[in-house]
């Protein structure tokens, strides 16, 4: 059940957060600050892998931009598109879709973007475009500010062509297909480690920092706003339990040294 207010961090139950197997947690404002991770982020993705947790960030970010991260990073994986695929920290890539069905959606997501650069003033693609295989991202917040009446523009533009469509703390991404940031949680522990995710949900934990991570703030009991997501919070219809005290990364951190305090 979606929480009417946020709780502080520090009333999160220590049994609670004993028991947890994983984290999973959003990238952009989550773990990092102006496109980069946090020292103090960072760190914590380290001793959290040293106690032997899960983490795996699941990102709006395209795949391009994900594999290398996947490779740096202390992380069992990273799922970005929103829940399109994986890439693993050997290189490897896991998809959702077929191989048919990607070639298929792909001509229709250039078709969409371009009506949106053409119908939408001041529209522009994300700047890392050129790395995604399934999704379209407009930038609005991350090089360019749309205002609220564009995002919305674009977004029902989106959706009248049978796409979903989600606002993140930068980009307003869209695809073709029934998967999203929970379906591919769902997805990802169950090729990774042969686990039904919702049957253990009081298990994991997931942190994350604006609109588009409402689908796991929903359904995660323990589920974590850094503090930036106050501007997010007058659009949210499910929120976190708790919120920590710090933005971005510092507050990662403190949702990890939480966890770890309680072990």
């Amino acid at each position: 059940m979606t929480p009417a207010v946020m709780q502080p961090l520090s009333a999160w139950p220590a049994e609670a957060r004993r028991q947890l197997r994983g984290v999973f947690t959003d990238i952009d404002d989550t773990l990092t600050r102006d496109g980069a991770i946090t020292s103090d982020a960072l760190q914590a993705l380290h001793e959290l892998k040293d106690a032997g947790l899960v983490v795996i960030p699941i990102t709006g970010r395209p795949m391009g931009w994900s594999e290398p991260f996947a490779r740096a990073w202390p992380v069992a994986a990273i799922v970005p598109e929103n829940g399109a695929l994986a890439v693993l920290p050997d290189g490897r890539r896991l998809y959702v879709q077929d191989e048919a069905t990607r070639t298929h959606n792909a001509r229709r997501l250039g078709e969409v973007a371009q009506r949106i650069l053409v119908e939408v003033p001041g529209a522009h693609l994300a700047r890392d475009s050129a790395g995604r295989v399934t999704d379209i991202a407009i930038d609005h917040s991350e090089f360019t500010h749309l205002p609220q009446e564009r995002i919305d523009q674009v977004v029902a533009l989106m959706q009248s062509e049978g796409m979903v469509a989600t606002v993140s703390s930068i980009h307003i991404n869209g695809w073709f297909g029934t998967h999203g940031k929970w379906s591919g949680a769902c997805w990802i522990v169950r090729e990774l480690l042969g686990i039904d995710l919702a049957s253990e949900l009081d298990r994991w934990a997931y942190v994350g920092d604006s609109t588009n991570d409402q689908p796991m703030f929903e359904r995660f009991a323990h589920s974590v706003g850094v503090a930036n997501i106050a501007r997010f919070v007058p659009q949210m219809q499910h929120l976190p339990r708790y919120v920590t005290p710090s933005e971005r990364g510092s507050g990662f951190a403190e949702v990890a040294h939480a966890v770890l305090a309680a072990r």
